[in-house]
């Protein structure tokens, strides 16, 4: 029974040295995207301790940065809660997908750890493991990947808060060189997927000038426009699963 049990807390610290080498690439990765968001955040008005704890207990660039601009923009916080959950939304789908990996023997305790900090980058690691995810495994990646994160918000409104004002104006178009590195490469795989970008830029910018619509907050704007057009693509050009 013992060497049983000391087998099983063997096999799991091993689990967990693999998920820590694996998460180093992505702490590194994180720290410098976080760092960019940081700025963005130093601009909304939130200090360094802030700006730690909002990227630690929201892992998720899109959902974050979209938290943020609201945040700048003075909007309720139904809206910021309401965007950040339609940012989010495609986590929904990753986390059934991981729980399918592991094995009906997990405790709900670890599944729920483990659902507080899915992202694409420790979904990809994690579903690409051969067999039933190991917890230890997650958690190893995940012990580097989020501090990473967090800890890249906290320098970057530090660094916005101490640099002079145009070096921090320069600093926060390497958030929209992000995002334009995260959309581009999907986009030329997929010309459906440029075409509905493209759209949404421009639906973005007749929301902001006709009479009516322009009234309604930005929150609300692209609240709308994100399930309009989100909606619209999956009625119109479903995506065909694998036989």
């Amino acid at each position: 029974m013992e060497a049983g049990t000391a087998a099983m807390g063997s096999a799991s610290r091993m689990e967990a040295l693999a998920g820590a080498r694996d998460g180093i690439p992505i702490m590194t990765g994180y720290f410098a995207v976080s760092f960019a968001l940081g700025i963005a955040m130093k601009n909304a008005g939130l200090t360094p301790f802030e700006g730690m704890m909002m990227s630690l207990l929201n892992n998720a660039s899109a959902g974050e940065y979209a938290g943020v601009t609201l945040v700048a923009a003075g909007a309720p916080l139904w809206e910021t809660a309401l965007m950040t959950l339609i940012a989010n939304a495609r986590y929904l789908l990753m986390s059934c997908s991981l729980s399918q990996k592991l094995s009906p023997s997990v405790p709900t305790r670890d599944r729920m750890l483990i659902g507080f900090d899915v992202t694409d980058e420790l979904f990809g690691i994690a579903i690409s493991r051969p067999g039933n995810l190991n917890p230890s495994y997650y958690y190893g990646a995940m012990a580097l990947a989020l501090p990473g994160w967090a800890l890249g918000s906290l320098c970057g409104v530090a660094a916005g808060t101490a640099l002079p004002a145009t070096i921090v104006a320069a600093l926060s178009v390497a958030l929209y060189g992000m995002f334009l590195a995260i959309i581009i490469p999907p986009c030329r795989k997929n010309r459906l997927l440029g075409v509905l970008v493209c759209v949404s830029f421009a639906a973005s910018f007749l929301f902001s000038v006709l009479p009516v619509l322009k009234l309604l907050s930005e929150g609300t704007r692209t609240i709308l426009l994100t399930v309009a057009i989100s909606a619209f693509a999956a009625w119109k050009f479903p995506v065909k699963e694998d036989s």
